[in-house]
C-alpha cells in the first residue's frame, strides 16, 4: 500500500512518525515509514533511534551525506509498496484525518498532493521573510493549485505511485539547492499522469532565518539558471524565467540591473529586517536572476 519516506537533516521526527504510525494502524493498512538521517550527526538521533522500537517504522543515520535529492531518491530505491508519500522531516501532522484522507483521494490518481500550511502566527520578527513566502505564496487551496497542476506540486507532502517516480526521480547531477522540485514537476507535465490536488496540508516547522532564506534564494536561483540553460526546464513552466526573458527581448533587463546595483543595499536591509515586503523581494530575485545571467 503506502511507502511514507521521510528525509531528515539535525531534526527530530519521532513525534511526527509516532503520528503517522497511529494513522496508518487505525486505517488497517499495509505501511512502511522509512526515515532517514543524511549524515548530520545530530545529537537529536538519540531521539530518533526511538522510531526503530515503533512497529512498520524505521530510522537509520547515514555516514556519508547524499544531499536532499539522493536522499529522498535513496529510500524510494528501498521503499516496498507502490504509493510512495514523500514527508520532510522538518514537518507537523495536523490533521487526525491526514491518511485516511490520502487513502480516500487515490482512485483513479497517479499523484495526490495534499498542499502545505505555515504556522498563522510568525515564530519571530527573525523569521518572517520565510514565513511571510510560505504563508501568502505557497500555502494555496486545492482550487487554485489545480490550475496549474504539475507547477503547484511541491514533493513535501506528495504521494505518487512508485513507478511513476521511477521514470523521473530526483537528478543527482544537480549539486546546488534549490528548484529540485520544480525540474521534477516538469519532467512530470510532460510524462502527464494524473495528479489529484486535494486539501490535506501538513505544516512546515522548520521556518528559516530571514539572511538564511535569503541566501537559500540565491543559491537557488544559480540553479534555476543552470536547469535552464541545460534545458532541463522550460523557460515558460517558471514564471519568474518567463518574465525575465520578456524583460530581455523588451530590452528593459539592462534597466533592472542598473537599478538593482544602484538599490542593492537597500534591498538586503529590507529583506533581513523586521518587516520584510514581498514586492522586494520579487524585485530582489529580477535583479539578482538579471545579474547572474550576463554574467
Amino acid at each position: 500500500m503506502i511507502s511514507i519516506l521521510i528525509p531528515i537533516y539535525n531534526y527530530n521526527v519521532f513525534p511526527l512518525v509516532l503520528e503517522l504510525q497511529k494513522q496508518c494502524m487505525e486505517c488497517k493498512i499495509d505501511f512502511e515509514i522509512l526515515c532517514q538521517d543524511d549524515a548530520s550527526n545530530s545529537s537529536l538521533n538519540v531521539l530518533n533511534e526511538k522510531i526503530n522500537e515503533l512497529s512498520n517504522s524505521s530510522f537509520v543515520s547515514l555516514t556519508q551525506n547524499l544531499a536532499h535529492r539522493e536522499n529522498r531518491n535513496s529510500l524510494a530505491e528501498k521503499a516496498k509498496y507502490n504509493y510512495l508519500l514523500f514527508i520532510d522531516g522538518d514537518s507537523n501532522c495536523i490533521s487526525n484525518n491526514y491518511i485516511r484522507n490520502y487513502i480516500s483521494n487515490l482512485e483513479g490518481f497517479d499523484i495526490v498532493y495534499g498542499g502545505r500550511l505555515h504556522p498563522e502566527k510568525c515564530p519571530s520578527i527573525n523569521q518572517k521573510l520565510r514565513w511571510k513566502y510560505g504563508r501568502f505564496i505557497e500555502d494555496k487551496k486545492a482550487k487554485v493549485r489545480e490550475k496549474t497542476p504539475y507547477q503547484s506540486l511541491l514533493f513535501n507532502n506528495t504521494l505518487i505511485k512508485k513507478e511513476i517516480f521511477d521514470k523521473v526521480k530526483f537528478d543527482k547531477n544537480i549539486k546546488k539547492y534549490g528548484h529540485d522540485d520544480t525540474q521534477l514537476s516538469f519532467q512530470l507535465s510532460k510524462l502527464k499522469p494524473r495528479v489529484n490536488h486535494i486539501d490535506n496540508p501538513i505544516e512546515h516547522g522548520d521556518i528559516e532565518t530571514n539572511a538564511n532564506y535569503l541566501n537559500k534564494t540565491k543559491e537557488s536561483l544559480e540553479n534555476l539558471i543552470v536547469l535552464c540553460r541545460e534545458e532541463k526546464i522550460d523557460t515558460e513552466f517558471v514564471k519568474l524565467i518567463w518574465l525575465y526573458t520578456l524583460l530581455q527581448k523588451t530590452k528593459v533587463d539592462f534597466i533592472i540591473r542598473k537599478l538593482y546595483s544602484f538599490f542593492k543595499n537597500q534591498i538586503f536591509k529590507n529583506l533581513t529586517g523586521n518587516n520584510p515586503s514581498l514586492f522586494v523581494f520579487n524585485v530582489f530575485k529580477i535583479g539578482y536572476l538579471s545579474n547572474l545571467n550576463t554574467n
